[in-house]
């Protein structure tokens, strides 16, 4: 005996967390979940956060300026921040330009924006906003400290001529509100 299964409507729409149901129960929660879940949040955005030489050190290196949290630390604070905003977030840190040039690239192919801390690179490379504007994608430049209260030669970025927005001195909230400029921008951002 074949058990026939009760008909009902489903009807899949953008909302929050991507994909919801505008059908009526369990079932049919059930079923968006298992259909997001194989196909992929279309909702979501990628950005790729990338983070240049000693910031490997926070925690450690001058805890006055650059505060206790660790760069461990902001990246977990960052991905559940994305989840929540719909943004899939891919966390790097070198101490290499060339790696951060070759990184940006694959952003460039890949992902949707980027959120960049390029620390002492900020001030002396060339090569990095080079690849940023052949990336062609939306950058936001974020700074833990703020570099104009600092030393003169801090005061001037070379990564801000491919930004879209710099934000400066306020400490590992800074990637956040990265993350919710980008989020904005790229329409995933929805009002609660």
């Amino acid at each position: 005996m074949v058990k026939r299964v009760p008909s009902f409507n489903l009807q899949m729409r953008p909302g929050a967390a991507g994909l919801v149901s505008s059908g009526a129960g369990a079932h049919d929660i059930a079923i968006v979940v298992f259909v997001r879940n194989a196909l992929g949040n279309p909702m979501s955005k990628s950005v790729m956060v990338l983070n240049g030489p000693n910031l490997n050190l926070l925690g450690i290196r001058e805890p006055d300026i650059y505060g206790s949290t660790t760069l461990a630390d902001i990246e977990a604070r960052l991905k559940e921040h994305g989840d929540h905003i719909g943004i899939a977030v891919d966390f790097r840190q070198s101490n290499t330009e060339g790696v951060l040039v070759d990184w940006i690239q694959e952003a460039g192919r890949d992902f949707d924006a980027i959120v960049i801390n390029a620390g002492g690179y900020t001030h002396t490379s060339v090569a990095i906003p080079d690849a940023l504007l052949a990336a062609g994608l939306p950058v936001i430049e974020v700074h833990l400290s703020n570099i104009f209260q600092r030393d003169e030669f801090r005061h001037h970025s070379y990564v801000s001529i491919a930004a879209r927005g710099m934000i400066c001195g306020l400490g590992a909230k800074g990637y956040e509100l990265a993350l919710d400029a980008l989020a904005d921008y790229l329409g995933t951002m929805t009002e609660d």
